[in-house]
């Protein structure tokens, strides 16, 4: 059976729909599961020297926020990151810091600032890593939030904000 001209150009015209659609969302989906791969391929010291990885928090809404002692967004985002950690553990958050900094800065620093939430250190490489989770200037403070099944659902460059926070974890807990 041969085809009219007119079911030609419908059967192209959905092909070039299909393709399209294809290469808009692949990336997306492709992305996401990369941004996943090279953090949980990643391992960061704590402040006694032993290596996690962020599969540690599988199950769990986590918020992993590169941060560094020398930066004054990271130092004023603390007490945010505390606040949320205390009012949503409970549903399932956990907030993972990554110090982007020397291991004497990050123990000193939590000396004087008391922070209840795990913290960890990365050497210079975190900036790649950074990079890979979509922070190409390699910008400090950065946020990347992952759902319970460990998928990167969101990334916030810059200093967190209660209203956007609350959104945000509000409906990664809610899922």
């Amino acid at each position: 059976m041969a085809l009219s001209r007119r079911d030609v150009l419908i059967l192209g015209g959905v092909g070039l729909a299909a393709a399209t659609a294809g290469a808009i969302v692949a990336p997306r989906l492709l992305g996401s599961r990369s941004e996943a791969a090279a953090l949980k391929a990643a391992r960061f010291a704590d402040l006694q020297g032993k290596l996690h990885g962020i599969e540690e928090w599988h199950g769990k809404v986590l918020l992993c926020n590169f941060w560094a002692t020398w930066c004054p967004p990271c130092r004023e985002e603390i007490p945010l990151l505390e606040s949320e950690r205390s009012r949503l553990s409970s549903k399932g958050l956990e907030v993972v810091g990554i110090a982007v900094d020397s291991a004497s800065n990050v123990i000193e620093f939590t000396k004087e600032t008391k922070i209840s939430y795990p913290v960890l250190v990365a050497d210079a490489s975190a900036v790649e890593l950074m990079r890979k989770l979509g922070n190409p200037s390699g910008a400090l403070p950065y946020t990347v939030f992952l759902d319970r099944d460990g998928a990167v659902v969101g990334h916030k460059l810059g200093a967190l904000h209660q209203p956007e926070l609350a959104r945000v974890l509000g409906d990664l807990l809610r899922s």
